[in-house]
């Protein structure tokens, strides 16, 4: 596999294995390594230890109403979060990867909202919630990093919202891959080159869109030029133009009114193809089940 591809889950620069390693004693100076406060850390950190969890691909790290004890830093794979609806659809909130926090949304409620769930075999460093109000003042480079992953979880939320807000699908789709290009790039990766973990419907139960209509819309971006999919492997072709489509909010309907008012937008603006056509060129290129 071409490692210099993304995979849900890749996140900063490595620590290198013995950082990672679950089976080894880790301290809170490699909790603060992996969430970018090393720089914060003094020499006391070392003097406290982190524990570090082994999880399977499809293992559950925490379900949904189950007791909120502690609080989880990933350190390798990636993580599907989701709630369940009462007649049984998973409705998927977040995909979760390296230096990122799970749980953190219990510790108000005192139980978890949501179910986590790996989507390849993952790690992650756990600290207790009491384990945490006892090192706060202690550490206050802990404490420091933490308001900083609150902030980025708010973030996250807003870029969710700026996901729905979107009416066509293409443009929902290509909002999700211009966000998961922006998490690569911040991560010192390609912001070309893509490795899925997540399913076809996860995608859309993420973007509150019909399986049908993910592999619709993938399609589509195909056919515009903008990617290149080989099931769960994705080349952006032209981010600049992929760019363009997620900033209009009804897709190529809004692209066409501006193209109208400039010429340049006008040469760059794909024309949608004759559907029998898109259908045709459907096959197992795009399923990304």
């Amino acid at each position: 596999m071409d490692q210099s591809r993304w995979r849900a889950g890749a996140g900063r620069a490595d620590l290198g294995p013995h950082h990672t390693d679950p089976g080894r004693h880790a301290c809170l100076s490699d909790l603060l390594r992996l969430m970018d406060a090393a720089e914060e850390a003094d020499a006391g950190s070392d003097g406290y230890p982190v524990r570090g969890l082994p999880v399977s691909a499809g293992a559950v790290l925490f379900r949904e109403g189950s007791p909120a004890q502690s609080i989880s830093f990933v350190t390798r794979g990636a993580f599907k979060v989701y709630r369940t609806a009462e007649d049984g659809y998973e409705q998927v909130l977040s995909f979760v990867g390296r230096a990122e926090v799970l749980g953190f949304d219990g510790l108000c409620r005192r139980q978890h909202s949501s179910t986590a769930v790996a989507l390849e075999d993952a790690a992650v460093f756990t600290l207790s919630n009491a384990e945490i109000l006892g090192l706060e003042t202690r550490v206050p480079a802990l404490n420091r990093m933490l308001h900083r992953a609150a902030s980025r979880q708010l973030q996250g939320c807003g870029d969710v919202v700026e996901l729905m807000a979107a009416v066509a699908a293409e443009v929902r789709l290509a909002r999700f891959l211009v966000q998961l290009s922006d998490r690569m790039q911040a991560c010192g990766q390609s912001p070309l080159r893509l490795l899925l973990r997540m399913c076809r419907r996860d995608i859309a139960s993420y973007l509150g869109l019909a399986h049908e209509t993910i592999s619709r819309s993938f399609s589509a971006l195909v056919d515009w030029g903008y990617l290149q999919v080989d099931n769960r492997d994705i080349d952006i072709l032209d981010l600049e133009r992929l760019r363009e489509l997620a900033r209009n909010t009804r897709g190529l309907v809004g692209l066409s009114v501006r193209r109208h008012a400039d010429p340049a937008i006008a040469a760059r603006t794909p024309v949608r193809s004759n559907p029998a056509i898109r259908r045709s060129r459907r096959g197992d290129a795009l399923d990304l089940t």
